[in-house]
């Protein structure tokens, strides 16, 4: 048998188990690395509080972190993962990886060109631009931190390998390993006696080093499958140019998200007053934004990063083999699946979120430097973020559906006038309403975006099943509601107790149990078939 007819083999036919059990995987390694960054984002906020250096911080990391958002958690497997599946189709496991090694040197190679250049810009610009305190401190850590770009650039091009191959667990550990590098930072950090720029300047240092450990991690599995990098890549310089154009319109569209909270954060920054000011005709923010904004990102991101981007991982090579082989039936099942799926688990999260936000903020970061009223700010941006955590979940699996057909042009237009209007919404809102204006323009538009390239698709892979979709979805709302009235009446009744940290946590906990008991209840009720699926091993023999 030829290596070719071997990995047709091994994928033909695979059952939904597959998936389920992929799934499973990708999901508990991405609720791991979720909690150790709400530890490592709740250490951050404890050593400097909603300060200037946080702020000079996370809105400096923002950039690197855009790229491990981008590269790391779905972009560049979304571009290249379709390219290694048809030359594995095509020509076998060895021209596959042979086309992978190459693209690993030529994406290196750009991408330190890429940084090289930005850090001189960084150099000319601090040395020579007249620069408020507060941005020279931005500029310098972003200039320490864009190292990091490159090397989870390419940690996530082996990543897309091996998820292509079937192999889930170490690209789903790789973000456990970063928060669990980043947390023996900050606990080594504090155990010397360093201003607050000097902790940051080091640890911006300790990103880029947990990048190397990041890089090194996947080789020995890399190696046994086969990976080698080949002497012949020069030779390959024509193909890999071809296939970096084409790979180009699917990083931007994939990235309208990461970029529009970008821009939340960099609006955020400008237009916050300092720290004495009491208020400004421009700067219409309060100090601390920026932090709020982060730390609400990241538990918005909790219930997507679990459910999200862990199906659009798994989901993502089965719709391409499907497309590479013609079967635009079962390409519309399993995405039809999938978005069920983010119906039963997504619309429930977002609920729990908006419901759940003020107690969420001060359990998990009211402590050290954090103020109730940094927490009461905080609270805003996770409710407001939390209500669209449904549609950003069905958007990385409509994506995954034009890009395993080859489409890479629609999802990029409709993501580019999402941000136009993102852009608008932004500086209308946050007269109006404050910071939360940027964390509602951001809610708004993931739906927006979502809808439209839900409404689109169809015209590729031929009509959805859409009794099916909005049975489901209006099923999965009235449980998420069911929920909501039964988890908010027992906040209620435990507000009494919750006057301590522990009061606090325990009102936190039963409430989180209540909700989960109560929509398992009325998934079992109202017949959502999905939810079990998701629970129940046996099923995926099914």
């Amino acid at each position: 048998m030829t290596d070719r007819e071997e990995s047709a083999d091994e994928e033909q036919n695979q059952p939904a188990g597959g998936l389920f059990t992929g799934l499973r995987i990708v999901s508990l390694c991405t609720l791991l690395s979720r909690v150790l960054g709400f530890i490592r984002e709740t250490a951050i906020a404890g050593l400097w509080g909603l300060s200037p250096v946080s702020d000079a911080f996370v809105g400096a990391f923002k950039i690197p972190n855009l790229a491990r958002a981008l590269f790391g958690e779905g972009a560049l497997s979304a571009a290249f993962t379709p390219l290694f599946v048809r030359e594995q189709e095509q020509h076998g496991r060895d021209a596959a990886m042979q086309l992978a090694s190459s693209v690993f040197v030529w994406l290196g190679l750009w991408l330190t060109a890429l940084v090289a250049v930005a850090e001189l810009v960084l150099a000319g610009t601090i040395w020579l631009a007249p620069l408020s305190a507060e941005w020279r401190l931005w500029l310098w850590l972003t200039a320490l931190m864009l190292p990091y770009l490159p090397l989870i650039c390419l940690t996530a091009q082996m990543g897309a390998v091996l998820n292509a191959l079937g192999r889930f667990v170490w690209p789903a550990l790789l973000p456990v390993l970063f928060n669990v590098s980043s947390l023996a930072a900050i606990w080594i950090l504090q155990r010397f006696n360093l201003t607050a720029e000097a902790q940051a300047h080091w640890l911006a240092g300790f990103v880029v080093l947990t990048g190397f450990l990041q890089l090194a991690a996947p080789w020995p599995q890399l190696w046994r499958l086969g990976f080698r990098p080949h002497g012949h890549w020069l030779a390959m310089r024509d193909r890999i140019h071809e296939l970096l154009g084409m790979m180009a319109p699917v990083v931007v569209g994939l990235s309208i998200t990461q970029v529009n909270t970008f821009c939340d954060t960099m609006i955020a920054f400008v237009m916050s007053r300092p720290q004495d000011a009491v208020s400004s005709v421009w700067r219409p923010l309060e100090f601390g934004t920026v932090s709020a904004l982060n730390l609400g990102q990241r538990l918005f991101q909790f219930p997507l990063g679990i459910l999200g981007v862990a199906l659009g991982t798994v989901i993502f090579p089965v719709l391409t083999r499907h497309a590479e082989r013609g079967d635009w039936q079962r390409l519309r099942d399993d995405l039809s699946l999938g978005l069920r799926l983010v119906f039963v688990i997504g619309l429930p999260a977002s609920a729990g979120l908006w419901l759940l936000a003020e107690p969420l903020a001060v359990v998990l970061f009211q402590r050290g430097n954090v103020t109730n009223a940094n927490a009461q700010q905080i609270a805003e941006m996770i409710a407001t973020y939390g209500l669209s955590v449904w549609a950003f979940c069905g958007l990385l699996i409509v994506q995954r559906g034009y890009y395993a057909i080859g489409d890479r042009i629609t999802p990029l237009k409709i993501g580019l006038f999402v941000v136009l209007v993102d852009v608008i919404l932004n500086f209308s809102l946050i007269f109006a309403i404050g910071g939360r204006g940027l964390a509602l323009s951001t809610s708004l538009c993931g739906i927006l975006q979502f809808g439209l390239c839900l409404l689109f698709i169809q015209g590729r892979v031929g009509r959805l099943p859409w009794w099916s979709l909005t049975s489901n979805a209006g099923r999965a709302v009235l449980a998420a509601l069911g929920m909501t009235a039964v988890a908010s009446w027992v906040l209620q009744q435990l507000a009494a107790g919750a006057v301590n940290s522990s009061g606090r946590l325990l009102q936190l906990g039963v409430t989180i149990l209540a909700a989960v008991v109560s929509y398992a209840v009325l998934a079992a009720v109202l017949r959502l078939d999905e939810f079990w699926m998701l629970l129940r091993p046996h099923r995926d023999a099914e």
